[in-house]
């Protein structure tokens, strides 16, 4: 199952960028969607995550207050807002489709992961 992220791109730090998953094999439905992203040389790491109905969501301490992740169920997309980029937020970012239904953080409760998307934040 391919989930399609799309949205990265080179950025200059406190620029923003708006992720989109796209889900054409309805994956999603029921499901909680996480956000990951591994830098290079890094372990893959939680970035955010939405529960099925939209509450509650889990961030990272790391982007808490500048990244919103945000889904339409009818349009079976997850979004994630990125503003105020830093440098250290570089990485290629990966959605994917949980278990069940209520937003986690743990890699291993994802099933259905995305091909990924390259952000590049310039200093």
């Amino acid at each position: 199952v391919q989930l399609q992220a799309s949205g990265g791109g080179f950025v200059q730090a406190g620029d923003s960028l708006r992720l989109s998953c796209a889900d054409p094999r309805r994956t999603f439905s029921n499901n909680a969607v996480g956000w990951f992203r591994q830098a290079s040389g890094k372990e893959r790491e939680f970035v955010a995550a939405i529960s099925w109905r939209g509450s509650p969501t889990q961030y990272a301490d790391s982007v808490k207050g500048r990244f919103t992740i945000s889904r339409d169920n009818a349009r079976n997309t997850v979004c994630l807002q990125m503003n105020s980029l830093k440098p250290e937020d570089t990485a290629v970012y990966y959605c994917a489709s949980a278990y069940g239904s209520i937003a986690v953080t743990s890699r291993d409760r994802y099933r259905y992961w995305g091909q990924g998307t390259q952000v590049t934040v310039s200093s």
